[in-house]
């Protein structure tokens, strides 16, 4: 199979091509920092070939909701350390997701309680966690000013030093699935007439800038970035994606980064289309929108030549030992949708590796 075989590149040596995809778990400390959870739950997935972390926050400013991890402070460098240290000691690699919220927030959602803020004044109609344990939808945000963008900008450059600090193999930009960055893409999110809208090049800029100030910090081949052209999560918007991805992803083709993470969509298969205008290793996510991401989906995927490795989400939050049900061919255990999200280690780092036991008492189907 080719999923289980190593991947080689110059800045990349994976010994398998499952990745793990980040995904939101809400286990941290109300600062911010991660639990000591955190360090079991990724170093019980060390196997894959590749992990990448949930949505850290760089600045309390663009955190999307409570609970979520941050990485703007020295106790959040530290408890991170802890985490990739534990990675590393079991064999595995980790990225960290870096996460703005934008329009996406409340202020009883944050730490520091501000308001949301992004590229236009347009709402969002996710429901959020609040410090408090309740919930509510994020506020109408305020139109970011050009200082506000410079200070983001400036935000996602200092996370990704202390990323570096932290001891992580890299940084993946999230420029997808409604973030901040994939709010400069959108139609409906950015009415901006500035030099941040207005067009595919005004469209586009935040994103570069934001690249270009991490690579600035920690070099081309430790940063990577995620984007979803067409994603309509979170009611974003993108009538006709491809003329702006393809110019996007030309321009950061020529920044030599360490990948790029790249979700398909049944309305536009950006996979096949942008493949070509992508040079370096690419991560492709199929599962977005569509049923869980299983080994025969992702083997398809790569025999057909649109990416060199494949994430995998919620296939990996129950079975801790997911190359190795791959690998055998043994069942998948189900998530326990109760306990997704939750304070503690149930329904996070509780789920067994595969037995005939664990088969027996119902916990993998």
């Amino acid at each position: 199979m080719l999923l289980l075989t190593e991947f080689r590149a110059d800045h990349l040596a994976l010994p398998n091509r499952v990745v793990m995809s980040p995904m939101t778990r809400l286990r941290s400390l109300p600062d911010g920092s991660p639990t000591a959870d955190v360090v079991d739950y990724y170093v019980q997935r060390a196997e894959a070939g590749l992990i990448v972390t949930e949505g850290i926050w760089p600045h309390s400013s663009g955190q999307s909701e409570a609970w979520v991890p941050g990485l703007q402070t020295e106790a959040h460098v530290t408890a991170w350390r802890r985490v990739t240290e534990a990675v590393h000691a079991a064999g595995g690699r980790i990225f960290a997701q870096l996460m703005h919220g934008g329009r996406k927030g409340h202020p009883l959602a944050r730490i520091d309680g501000t308001l949301p803020a992004g590229p236009s004044a347009v709402s969002d109609e996710d429901v959020l966690h609040l410090i408090d344990g309740g919930k509510a939808r994020s506020l109408t945000p305020r139109a970011m000013t050009r200082v506000d963008i410079a200070a983001a900008v400036e935000h996602y450059a200092a996370a990704a030093r202390n990323a570096m600090a932290a001891g992580f193999d890299g940084v993946e930009i999230h420029a997808a699935n409604s973030y901040l960055v994939h709010q400069f893409l959108a139609d409906n999110t950015n009415l901006r007439t500035d030099e941040y809208g207005g067009s595919i090049v005004g469209r586009m800029r935040f994103a570069l800038e934001v690249t270009d100030a991490v690579v600035a910090q920690v070099g081309s081949r430790r940063t990577a970035i995620r984007l979803s052209p067409g994603n309509p999560q979170f009611d974003m918007r993108e009538a006709d994606p491809a003329p702006l991805y393809r110019a996007l992803v030309t321009e950061l083709n020529r920044r030599d980064l360490a990948y790029l993470h790249l979700t398909d969509n049944d309305d536009y298969p950006a996979l096949a289309d942008l493949r070509p205008r992508w040079s370096g290793p690419l991560i492709a996510n199929v599962g977005e929108n569509r049923d869980a991401t299983d080994a025969a989906a992702a083997e398809r995927t790569l025999r057909a030549g649109n990416a060199d490795l494949v994430s995998f989400g919620r296939a990996f939050i129950a079975n801790p030992d997911l190359v190795q049900r791959i690998t055998h061919g043994h069942p998948l255990a189900s998530i326990r949708e109760n306990v997704l999200y939750g304070r503690t280690a149930e329904g996070y780092t509780d789920y067994p590796v595969w037995s005939t036991d664990s088969v027996r008492n119902g916990s993998a189907a």
